[in-house]
């Protein structure tokens, strides 16, 4: 392996966990569970968003969390419902249920982590790609 792919995949690794580590102060949460919180959003947004989106909107995404967003994807499976309840059932699922997590706040901060480094162009159509309640949860512009 030469320096220079090694060196990215370095990087590529501490974006990750900053990313994370961001997400665990943001909630006051372990590492471990901010990193299956994030994992569980951005499979539920994967999976909410249209393709032609999700494919723009991962661009933009770590090398890394990339990798997590698109882990497991089938672009032919079909669409979910795409009311709030919904998108937050299905984050619930995918975390494991936990009597102490309210997921609307938990949901609310992956949204403003994203927020903090995606473009806001970007952040604008995947908003805008969204039903209103779900959006409720995304920081104000």
């Amino acid at each position: 392996m030469s320096h220079t792919s090694f060196s990215g995949f370095t990087h590529a690794a501490q974006q990750a966990q900053q990313w994370v580590k961001e997400l665990a102060a943001d909630l006051r949460w372990s590492e471990p569970s901010a990193c299956r919180l994030l994992r569980s959003v951005l499979h539920a947004m994967r999976d909410w968003l249209p393709p032609a989106e999700t494919a723009d909107f991962s661009a933009q995404l770590p090398v890394l969390i990339r990798g997590i967003y698109f882990e497991g994807w089938d672009p032919s499976a079909p669409e979910h419902e795409r009311k709030k309840r919904d998108f937050v059932l299905s984050v619930r699922n995918s975390f494991g249920y936990d009597d102490d997590v309210d997921f609307d706040v938990a949901i609310s901060a992956v949204f403003k982590l994203l927020d903090r480094h995606i473009s806001h162009g970007e952040i604008t159509q995947v908003r805008n790609s969204m039903k209103k309640s779900l959006r409720e949860l995304w920081p104000a512009d």
